[in-house]
């Protein structure tokens, strides 16, 4: 069994390779004190003055100059090609809650492969965040507190079907498929939102001012009682 690179028992910061506001690693950090980077995500953060604490991916975006200025013992090199850089980190940090920068805004086909991976992982818990959105994917059951009139999105990446409280449109009894119905564009009408899912695949986009209380919601999840999901 391998043993994961990064233990925590807090949230960790792990940045991508694309361009975020230093706002909103200013934001990151005040729930994440500890910074992981997955490739080339390592030269941004030195660029925000943050030197990460392990550089985990294939390297093949990485520069030269950026390993170099680096301590070798932060350098974790996976060389197989099978994986994304996101995926060879998530697969190695264990903690309770990652939050991603520098992973949305860009490439569209590095989107929608980190968004696969969401679903795939679902066992490592990540927020990505974004200039506009935060997106997770949905635990078993949530409980989000939202302002009234909050946009809520949801997004299948698989079909699923599952229960709300709180939404303008309840999904009970929608049956959820990523080629057929989605939901986005929902609303919170009161102060708390709550999902419960019948199994993995479901994404949740939220506006990016509702980071504390994603961050809130994921972490109090993970602190529930397991339960098994279809």
């Amino acid at each position: 069994m391998n043993h994961p690179i990064i233990t925590a028992e807090a949230p960790i910061l792990l940045v991508g390779g694309g361009e975020f506001r230093h706002a909103d690693l200013t934001l990151a950090q005040t729930w994440a004190g500890r910074a992981v980077a997955a490739d080339s995500g390592a030269l941004v953060l030195l660029r925000h003055g943050v030197t990460p604490e392990a550089v985990i991916g294939d390297f093949d975006s990485l520069p030269a100059e950026t390993r170099a200025a680096l301590s070798p013992d932060t350098l974790h090199h996976i060389a197989e090609q099978d994986s994304t850089d996101f995926d060879k980190c998530l697969r190695n940090i264990e903690a309770p809650l990652i939050l991603g920068l520098g992973f949305l805004g860009a490439r569209v086909d590095h989107q929608l492969s980190v968004f696969n991976r969401l679903a795939a992982r679902a066992d490592r818990p990540c927020i990505l965040i974004g200039r506009e959105d935060v997106v997770f994917h949905a635990p078993p059951r949530l409980a989000l507190d939202l302002a009234a009139g909050t946009r809520v999105s949801l997004f299948p990446l698989r079909p699923v079907t599952g229960q709300s409280t709180g939404l303008r449109w309840p999904i009970h009894g929608i049956d959820f498929t990523p080629g057929g119905r989605v939901g986005t564009s929902n609303e919170a009408l009161a102060d708390e939102v709550t999902l419960e899912m019948d199994g993995p695949g479901m994404l949740v986009i939220l506006p990016r001012d509702c980071l504390d209380a994603a961050v809130r919601a994921v972490l109090a999840a993970g602190s529930a009682p397991s339960t098994v999901r279809a």
